[in-house]
């Protein structure tokens, strides 16, 4: 399809046509109201969006990048308005770029609070922990560094060690463009200001906000199910003090400010679109009229914060019955004139915080508000907003707004620019969606590609349009492939693999090395998929992942342990022959039946429900074994507690069996009757008997009554068998190009 065919034509709007939009009464507030509803989309980001994303993206790397430690990194979150609206008028209603990040080793928590024993998977295994002083000004607070968590790589839960002396933290910047929290940058390239504000994360409500969630409220917004999505995505601290400690040299330094961004950004998700149309209009006219360059002292955060106590204390209806959006901007100006001309703008989150100070600037920018009629504002409206709309569009539609000057003819200008907007709705999204290709090829080309990154392409593509998570995937599969081809798969492009097919398990750890436990955790985790699904080119890959974790584990340092060694051989066993590759499931079986000690080998044993499709006899098992676990527990009544599970040495001796019988060899080793009763001699010293196991032997026992003869293993495959930790990476690769050309083909299709 080429971009001529998806361009619409222009129809000649006709009287009979607007008599569907408007009445002959409507006056120019109402045709102000339905211009907005018609003309602003719901849930279609715009270019801007991807810029967002991959901007946010792209600041992460770069402080990965600058940070001495590598292992510490900040953790993005894109706010303001670019997070908060879900509309998409015809003039953007996002200014700049507002993105916060927190290290991964910094934490913040209320005074007099425990420090927690778990952690979100973004944090670090070692973190600061720092407690929030109230300073003497409400909303403002000091950081003071009480304690060090250590995260326990087994269990995953923290402890904490208090210092032996506190101290306040210190927030020091580098020399940029400062303004208020935020490093201001502008990208040439974007062409628009990027605001970074760094931050403490804290993951517990704030004691200075602490009535917010239990205040009487009349209307039921938020609902409580929002007030408690609210509170437990705490807060954060960002490093600017109060105006009148600015220039004190030891306040200047340490007093913060609690951020209510990821509050806010959740109410207003919950907004009613046209609540978020009249914050649109309401911003888009302080920032046209250039209010906020009056004073330093009234900002768009004053009109955020008018919005959010409106929706508190105004009824539902009162924004839906008879909806003028025009009318209701100059209740909420008027409204915002008295808060000003007071000097009251009580916070919404904190108590007893005034917004606003004294200063002769702000009776100005009352008495101006409070001279706003409708009948002003919707003249306003017109010569200012829907102007600026119309030059967004054609010609032959923006000269219908050199004479308006009856509501005929603006009635007809008006519905020409819905007309051209509604058409090309396609066209637009056809345009984000080419943006979107554009930053995800040179993002993933370009930049450090890690689990991270991925993992924000893959959230953030979503919410711009699902099928664009099709296109990354394939991209991303096309680059590991092409490494590949020229390097080996290390652990990082191990977890980029695993976080796009969807099934990374665990901690988002941010250590470069793997232990030997979370390799098999993640090949478990990997395996327990392919095993309840069918075998689909991504299934081969999970697979294929399945195996470089193994092998990973079989590699690293602590894997010297019988146990991981064992059981890591006998899960790689498993998938060799779930694939047919017999030899190789062999080779593995016969390395933990050389092994010498078993003892530990109880530690770590064959999960049933990780394993896939191998032969009818195992199947039988586990249906026996889930059969005998029920009746014995519903004759106890008990409750189900234990899985079904095998010893690792005598599930490879039964795989060792079943691979050399389909092998098509003409002379096969089958265990004799001594072997079969050493092993039965085995299970009955166990510690812990698996009913698994009697039914395994019982199957293992009938076929070692075949006639069979020995043949020893050549030369060749003894060697193969000693070195069995590197992992053939040309099936993988072939897998990553196949699935990349489904992908863009459904990409394609979409």
């Amino acid at each position: 399809m080429t971009l001529r065919l998806l361009v619409p034509t222009y129809v000649q709007i006709t009287d009979d046509w607007m008599a569907l939009h408007f009445d002959d009464d409507d006056d120019e507030s109402t045709i102000g109201s339905k211009f907005l509803l018609y003309t602003c989309r719901l849930r279609q980001p715009s270019k801007r969006h991807v810029l967002a994303l991959g901007i946010t993206i792209e600041s992460t790397v770069h402080h990965e990048n600058m940070n001495d430690c590598t292992e510490i990194h900040h953790v993005p979150l894109l706010t303001g308005s670019s997070a908060e609206f879900y509309i998409e008028p015809m003039l953007s209603c996002v200014g700049a770029l507002d993105i916060m990040s927190h290290r991964s080793d910094e934490l913040a928590i209320p005074c007099g609070y425990p420090p927690p024993i778990e952690l979100p998977p973004e944090f670090h295994t070692h973190v600061k922990v720092c407690e929030l002083i109230d300073s003497e000004y409400p909303g403002y607070v000091y950081l003071m560094l009480s304690y060090l968590l250590t995260e326990d790589s087994d269990t995953g839960k923290y402890s904490a060690v208090q210092g032996d002396k506190r101290f306040y933290l210190s927030r020091t910047r580098r020399e940029y463009n400062i303004h208020g929290p935020a490093v201001v940058a502008h990208s040439e390239e974007y062409q628009l200001s990027v605001d970074y504000v760094p931050c403490v994360r804290c993951l517990a409500w704030p004691s200075q906000a602490a009535d917010w969630p239990t205040r009487h409220r009349n209307y039921d917004w938020p609902d409580s199910a929002t007030v408690d999505r609210v509170v437990s995505n705490g807060c954060d601290v960002v490093p600017v003090a109060h105006r009148l400690c600015r220039q004190d040299e030891w306040m200047g330094k340490h007093q913060c400010r609690l951020s209510f961004s990821r509050a806010e950004i959740t109410l207003l998700s919950r907004w009613m679109p046209v609540q978020q149309i009249v914050y649109h209009i309401l911003r888009d006219f302080v920032n046209t009229e250039r209010l906020t360059d009056i004073t330093g002292s009234f900002r768009n955060y004053h009109v955020k914060t008018l919005m959010m106590w409106a929706c508190e204390q105004m009824p539902q209806s009162w924004w839906i019955d008879d909806i003028n959006i025009v009318s209701r901007c100059v209740k909420l100006l008027h409204i915002l004139a008295n808060w000003l001309k007071n000097e009251r703008c009580l916070h919404y989150f904190v108590n007893h915080c005034n917004l606003v100070y004294n200063t002769g600037d702000l009776e100005v920018i009352a008495r101006q508000l409070s001279l706003i009629t409708e009948s002003w504002l919707s003249t306003w409206f017109v010569n200012s907003y829907l102007r600026r709309c119309a030059q967004l569009c054609p010609d032959i539609v923006s000269w219908l707004f050199v004479d308006i000057t009856t509501t005929r003819k603006l009635q007809k200008a008006v519905s020409a620019v819905v007309d051209w907007r509604q058409y090309n709705s396609l066209l637009d999204l056809w345009y984000v969606c080419s943006a979107a290709e554009h930053y995800v090829s040179l993002s993933v080309s370009t930049c450090s590609l890690n689990m991270r990154s991925c993992g924000y392409w893959t959230i953030g593509l979503v919410k711009i349009n699902p099928c664009l998570r099709d296109y990354f995937a394939a991209v991303v599969f096309l680059h590991v492939a092409t490494r590949l081809a020229k390097c080996s798969l290390g652990d990082r492009l191990l977890d980029v693999l695993a976080t796009i097919v969807g099934h990374f398990d665990g901690k988002r750890r941010y250590c470069h090395k793997l232990t030997s436990v979370m390799s098999l955790s993640q090949a478990a985790v990997l395996m327990k998929v392919v095993a309840s699904s069918s075998r689909s080119t991504v299934q081969q890959i999970k697979i294929e992942l399945s195996k470089a974790y193994l092998y990973t584990a079989l590699r690293c340092e602590d894997s010297g342990s019988n146990s991981i060694y064992c059981l890591a051989n006998v899960y790689l066993a498993v998938l060799y022959c779930a694939t047919e590759q017999c030899q190789s499931a062999i080779d593995h079986c016969t390395l933990v039946m050389k092994s010498q000690d078993h003892s530990q080998c109880s530690s770590h044993v064959v999960e049933g429900d990780v394993l896939p499709k191998i032969d009818d006899d195992i199947d039988t098992v586990l249906g026996l074994a889930v059969l005998y676990q029920h009746i014995r527990t519903t004759a106890l009544n008990q409750k189900q507690t234990q899985h079904v599970m095998f010893t690792t040495e005598l599930f490879a001796y039964y795989l060792y069996i079943r691979c050399q019988s389909v092998s098509g060899f003409q002379f096969i080793q089958l265990p004799s009757t001594d072997e079969v009763q050493r092993h039965a001699g085995y299970i009955i010293d166990m510690d812990q008997l698996f009913i698994t196991d009697v039914f395994l032997l019982k199957a293992i026992k009938m076929s070692s009554e075949l006639t069979c003869r020995y043949k020893p293993l050549t030369e060749q495959r003894q060697k193969s068998t000693t070195n069995a930790t590197e992992m053939d990476t040309s099936v993988l690769v072939k897998l990553l190009q196949q699935s990349a050309v489904e992908h863009l083909t459904t990409y394609r299709q979409l």
